[in-house]
């Protein structure tokens, strides 16, 4: 069995070099098989993609954050290109629209949002998507920027399906997803992926509960976020990548299927999404 925690921060800026090395020892030690690293900017890009060489079942994903938005220039987003040539670099994220704290000026955030879907048009990579408090206009860039045109989805192989069947992938990942599950459907008839976190295990949540019994299971990934958003049973302490196991579980108990099954459900999509082998 394995498990890919699909969006999880090996390179949060808080950790010591000490407390890095153990996150990673309980990784490898775990069942955990792979993870994606994300940057929000240059610096935790940079840090990213030391990890993912550090590490064998670590991947980068390089980007800025909405709340970095005023800090990103083109010559810092010209570094951020040059990351991506690395193989180990499998996705330009995490990036998108933050209304709820507002940490950088909504234009800005509008601005360099537009400009990193465009790059990740250009480089014909995934793109990974954080959004809060602004979810209809990220779909709404995102549509207007070709995150989800044709000619998009014709770089990419199809998602299979049950059956045989097959659909297009537009390799958009929606991280840490919050939104409706009219939304979530809206995103799946577009070609993207949702990617489910530790508040699908918390009592009250019947909003992500409904999105993971109504999404198809082609279209579903799991992730911590660490140390972020942490589930049950250890909400309240920081979160780590091998708690994604209590994610994957209740989304397995959501869908009526076995952990073990939906484990290897999700990593199987997150592999095919981040294009490992």
């Amino acid at each position: 069995m394995r498990l890919f925690d699909a969006h999880t921060h090996l390179n949060d800026e808080d950790y010591t070099r000490e407390a890095r090395e153990e996150a990673a020892q309980r990784i490898a030690a775990s069942d955990v098989a792979y993870i994606m690293d994300p940057g929000s900017d240059l610096a935790t890009s940079r840090q990213a993609l030391a990890d993912a060489h550090a590490y064998s079942w670590c991947y980068a994903a390089v980007g800025y954050h909405p709340h970095e938005a005023d800090h990103l220039t083109e010559e810092i987003l010209a570094q951020i290109r040059e990351m991506t040539k690395d193989p180990k670099v499998k996705a330009v994220g995490e990036i998108g629209l933050d209304f709820h704290y507002d940490l950088s000026d909504r234009e800005n955030q509008r601005y360099w949002f537009r400009r990193q879907i465009r790059m990740a048009n250009e480089l014909h990579m995934p793109i990974m998507i954080h959004t809060r408090d602004a979810d209809q206009e990220t779909m709404d860039i995102l549509k207007e920027e070709g995150a989800f045109s044709p000619e998009r989805k014709s770089w990419f192989p199809k998602r299979p399906g049950p059956e045989g069947t097959e659909t297009e992938d537009a390799r958009v990942l929606l991280h840490c997803y919050s939104g409706s599950a009219e939304m979530a459907e809206q995103y799946v008839k577009l070609g993207a992926t949702i990617s489910i976190c530790g508040p699908v295990t918390f009592k009250n949540n019947r909003k992500t509960r409904e999105v993971v019994r109504r999404i198809p299971e082609q279209y579903l990934t799991v992730e911590t976020d660490a140390p972020y958003m942490t589930p049950e049973p250890y909400r309240g302490r920081p979160n780590l990548a091998p708690y994604v196991e209590f994610t994957c579980r209740k989304v397995a108990e959501l869908r009526g299927i076995s952990y073990e099954e939906m484990a290897e459900i999700t990593c199987r999509n997150a592999m095919r999404f981040y294009d490992i082998r």
